[in-house]
């Protein structure tokens, strides 16, 4: 019988075939260099109309655990989180964004701070004191995200100060537990999962990282903003799982 698989990390990937070869190579580079157990990588296509799928697997390294998931038509990154992460094996399962906004080392600090304060959960953020942004998003994205963190900490999640950073790891037991129980497909995901948690009274800790913009992003600040605060104050009446 094999050696059970210590990491799994997963990444959504919705036509990022310029992309997602570049951050495919950093993250096997890093994890080859720094784990000694066994650990797997996963793509989740979430419907790409472009070469995603054969791209990511161009980029596949002989002797690594990795592989695509197909999502078939595209539902949105919740959802192709959701597949990534009941599909994985690891103790330990991170999800992060194909555009490597935040780089695979920032996962040292979201493991030491997940052992150290015995946590269920580890999220990055790039609003606690001590997050580093080497690139910034434009003055108005950065308001308007500020404004944003600030409603979903009184509608639903106090203290969480950035509850949409796409770098987040969790125990195999919370995985486990919480995605199977997702409901929401696209943007309001995260919020969903750590209100989950939360009622639950498992801890969540949340880690300064480095982060750099990407100006291509697909989120639109005004209307994904408000379709994840409607979503959360929903979620916050109805009472989620």
């Amino acid at each position: 019988m094999g050696e059970s698989i210590s990491l799994s990390v997963v990444i959504p990937a919705y036509n990022e075939a310029k992309r997602i070869g570049a951050t495919l190579d950093e993250i096997q580079e890093y994890l080859a260099s720094k784990f000694r157990k066994p650990w797997e990588l996963i793509v989740v296509d979430d419907g790409s109309s472009d070469e995603t799928a054969s791209v990511a697997e161009q980029h596949f390294r002989a002797g690594n655990r990795c592989r695509v998931l197909q999502a078939g038509r595209n539902r949105g990154k919740g959802a192709a989180i959701r597949l990534g992460m009941l599909e994985a094996q690891g103790s330990l399962r991170l999800f992060t964004d194909a555009d490597n906004s935040t780089p695979i080392s920032e996962l040292r600090k979201l493991n030491r701070a997940l052992i150290r304060n015995k946590a269920e959960i580890a999220i990055a953020s790039r609003a606690a004191r001590g997050a580093r942004l080497e690139v910034r998003q434009p003055f108005y994205r950065e308001m308007m995200g500020r404004a944003f963190n600030l409603l979903v900490q009184a509608i639903a999640l106090p203290g969480i100060k950035d509850t949409q950073c796409g770098f987040k790891l969790f125990t195999s037991r919370a995985a486990e537990e919480l995605f199977p129980r997702q409901t929401l497909d696209r943007w309001s995901f995260d919020v969903e999962i750590l209100l989950m948690a939360r009622r639950r009274g498992w801890k969540i800790v949340e880690v300064p990282v480095r982060w750099i913009d990407n100006p291509n992003s697909r989120v639109s600040p005004l209307r994904d903003s408000w379709r994840v605060l409607v979503d959360t104050l929903r979620l916050r009446l109805r009472g989620v799982g």
